[in-house]
């Protein structure tokens, strides 16, 4: 699960055009590894091809304030919306927050707004919080939040750039907290080119959570306190997935997270003792850790970013190709300087 990865090599802007990111294509079939660019993908992709994209929409869920009794810096990243209304977010600050004490949210120009109550400590240092006034989430996150970056990427320092970068151009559902990276690849023309080539396209949902980059830190991985996000397969995208894969196309997950809602709906159908091998729409919280060995029912590709070591991301691309092959292409990236992780390059297993 690690590797040695020259600090240099961490993207920290996109390209100008992200459909020039390189691309790394694996066969596991010939366990060949050759080179490529984004914008080759029509003529990889096979007509009749599915490719499933995910269209959540990252949230602007970084927070700044202080704390309105000491005046203390404080960072937050809302996580969710409870179903009382409240807010789950992650804290941090010097010294020890109290319950019920109140922090004052700043705008992006460093104005004070309004104030949030710290209600409860949760689980992971996790806190309920009640904003002081009444407004729906997204729309109190659009005035006070910003693009919640991974500190990989100029330390979570955000600039205007990257509310249009670190979002897919087919974003359409809010809920997630980092970015389905292997979709911010894509541009409307390099959409057009690939469904003129014959491929179809279907969407699904994952809401991105902050678990997606929690490190894995024990030796035995069935003690991984595997995170949870929500999915949804809606009936559409289960029928045309179903119709495809009949006709001979593969299903082509744009990311791990796709990975994970079709492998979850497939394994949910296995564990019910049912052997139609048919998706079914679904919708949910899924915590499914997908890690060697396991058999994977309704993915037949894998388009996916390069993945930080000792992550659950990578496990699942291992699990997909094959630990020694995917071993052997991180060699490969860093000896040929790709660009790695949100905003870097990627990679497609066949």
């Amino acid at each position: 699960m690690d590797y040695k990865l020259p600090a240099d090599l961490v993207a920290q802007e996109p390209l100008s055009n992200r459909a020039d990111a390189r691309l790394m294509l694996i066969d596991r079939q010939r366990g060949t590894i050759d080179h490529y660019h984004v914008r080759d993908l029509p003529q990889l992709l096979r007509s009749g091809d599915r490719l499933a994209l995910n269209d959540t929409k990252v949230i602007p869920a970084q927070l700044r304030g202080v704390r309105t009794k000491t005046g203390g810096r404080w960072q937050g990243l809302f996580l969710e919306r409870l179903e009382e209304g409240d807010w789950k977010l992650v804290c941090k600050t010097r010294g020890r927050l109290q319950p019920m004490e109140t922090v004052t949210l700043v705008d992006r120009d460093g104005r004070p707004t309004t104030k949030l109550w710290l209600l409860e400590q949760l689980d992971d240092g996790q806190w309920r919080a009640r904003p002081e006034i009444d407004m729906a989430a997204e729309e109190l996150l659009e005035q006070v939040g910003r693009v919640p970056l991974p500190p990989y990427i100029r330390g979570g320092n955000t600039v205007d750039a990257d509310v249009q970068n670190y979002q897919t151009v087919f974003a359409r559902r809010p809920g997630a907290v980092a970015a389905p990276t292997a979709g911010l690849h894509f541009t409307p023309q390099l959409l057009k080119a690939i469904e003129q080539s014959g491929v179809g396209f279907s969407s699904v949902t994952l809401h991105v959570g902050m678990g997606t980059f929690r490190p894995i830190t024990v030796e035995n991985l069935d003690q991984h306190p595997m995170h949870s996000e929500w999915a949804e397969l809606t009936d559409l995208a289960a029928r045309e997935l179903n119709e495809s894969r009949a006709q001979g196309g593969r299903t082509i997950a744009a990311g791990t997270t796709v990975a994970r809602v079709l492998e979850t709906v497939a394994a949910m159908q296995t564990l019910a003792g049912k052997v139609d091998p048919l998706l079914k729409s679904w919708r949910g919280r899924t915590n499914l850790f997908i890690r060697p060995p396991f058999q994977f029912r309704a993915t037949d590709a894998l388009l996916t970013n390069f993945h930080f070591p000792r992550t659950t991301l990578l496990l699942l691309v291992q699990a997909f190709a094959g630990t020694q092959l995917i071993r052997e292409a991180y060699e490969q990236a860093v000896r040929e300087e790709y660009r790695f992780y949100s905003y870097g390059d990627a990679m497609l297993i066949v």
